[in-house]
């Protein structure tokens, strides 16, 4: 019986990430990312009864540009996914990558105790954990 090698979400998340408001543009979002080189943000709650939302490039690139409508206008709460899907940094990366696929999505957060600890994507998934489970056999 061959042991596969345990690899959790905290060893594969990026721990950098930026933050915006909701209230923010479009446009305000986009030079936050070019300065971060990221192609997300997460957007800040309002108060302590709300929760985390994402905002990624793709969503941009369907509900503004697809549309032809102006950056500057549009505000990120209009076109974010919110409440943001939120891992828990012990979960295994497999599992996790199962709750990505169901759901079809590009990026979680990693989240402790109300506290954000880092972002997740698939290619983390696939290119660092697994890259680590083979290296391990």
């Amino acid at each position: 019986m061959t042991s596969t090698r345990r690899i959790s979400v905290r060893d594969v998340m990026k721990k950098e990430y930026g933050t915006i408001k909701g209230n923010a543009t479009v446009k305000e979002a986009l030079l936050k990312m070019q300065q971060l080189k990221t192609a997300v943000l997460v957007v800040e709650k309002r108060d302590v009864n709300d929760e985390f939302g994402l905002l990624l490039v793709s969503d941009i690139a369907r509900k503004v540009l697809a549309n032809d409508r102006a950056s500057d206008r549009v505000n990120v709460y209009e076109i974010m996914n919110k409440p943001a899907v939120c891992i828990d940094p012990d979960m295994d990366i497999r599992y996790c990558s199962r709750l990505m696929a169901r759901f079809d999505l590009m990026r979680a957060l990693v989240v402790r105790d109300e506290a954000i600890l880092g972002t997740v994507s698939p290619r983390a998934l696939v290119l660092e954990g697994l890259a680590a489970i083979e290296a391990g056999n």
